[in-house]
């Protein structure tokens, strides 16, 4: 059992940057592997990989700095964003409620529709989820946020667009301390929204493994950032991760989730 705000002290221990952690155990373990930063390298970018081997309790990390460093979330933040949606009932049930489509045309065809939760966030479908934003507000916004302790807890910058934009940071470490506290069903929030959360998550099935995880890519004004986050089950083995990329190209967009396959294969998580 991992127990909450004991905030990552073997990384700290490690010299890694972040303070925080989620295990409180008599025994931890943190690994540094170069094959993991190597990944990045032969695909001509840098970024940093995160893993969590919940059994083993062992983090393993591609790096100290990068892996501690806070980004713009971009649609990782859906994660939370439906979690709130469900809490504060902008959104009664996943598969129920209906977005209607605004009727503007956008560059990805997927989103030019009408949208459950569920279709939303498997085509991560922004313009739903500003509406989400909107319609929660920034008091209740600010208020979870914050409950949830999610990244540096910042919103400002636009109620639709602080995710993207604005003010909001979180780093890889984060973002694994968020997803394990998610997956377990221990955030302080309802445990049905919880559970409803996870299974909208989009599923990446690679062989007897089942990844449960989100990606999220900001513009180049913003960096050009590619991330992919969430847990991979397989048997009763569980890695929680968290992996972002400079994606400056199209072909690096495309590489987020096989370079972190690949991580997670070198890790022994596939």
């Amino acid at each position: 059992m991992i127990n909450r705000r004991h905030a990552l002290g073997l990384f700290a221990a490690a010299s890694l940057v972040p303070s925080r952690g989620f295990a409180n155990v008599s025994y931890q373990r943190s690994e540094f592997r170069d094959d993991l930063a190597k990944r990045f390298f032969d695909l001509g970018t840098e970024g940093t990989f995160v893993g969590y081997k919940v059994d083993d309790y062992l983090i393993i990390a591609s790096d100290k700095v990068r892996s501690g460093d806070g980004r713009l979330p971009a649609s990782t933040f859906k994660i939370p964003n439906a979690l709130i949606a469900l809490e504060t009932g902008v959104v009664q049930d996943p598969d129920k409620d209906v977005f209607k489509w605004d009727g503007v045309t956008r560059g990805i065809e997927a989103w030019n529709k009408d949208h459950t939760l569920r279709s939303a966030i498997a085509v991560s479908a922004f313009p739903v989820f500003q509406e989400i934003a909107r319609r929660i507000g920034e008091e209740r916004m600010k208020k979870y946020v914050d409950m949830l302790d999610y990244g540096n807890r910042d919103i400002g910058g636009g109620i639709d667009q602080f995710w993207v934009s604005g003010n909001l940071r979180i780093d890889p470490i984060e973002q694994v301390d968020f997803l394990d506290r998610l997956r377990r069903g221990v955030l302080p929030v309802g445990k049905r929204s919880q559970e409803q959360v996870t299974d909208i998550l989009p599923v990446t099935k690679v062989g007897d493994a089942v990844i449960r995880a989100k990606t999220g890519l900001t513009d180049k004004e913003h960096g050009a950032l590619g991330w992919w986050v969430g847990w991979v089950e397989k048997g009763s083995n569980v890695t929680v991760f968290a992996m972002n990329m400079d994606c400056k190209t199209p072909a690096l967009i495309d590489a987020r989730i096989s370079a972190t396959q690949q991580c997670l294969t070198d890790i022994g998580a596939l």
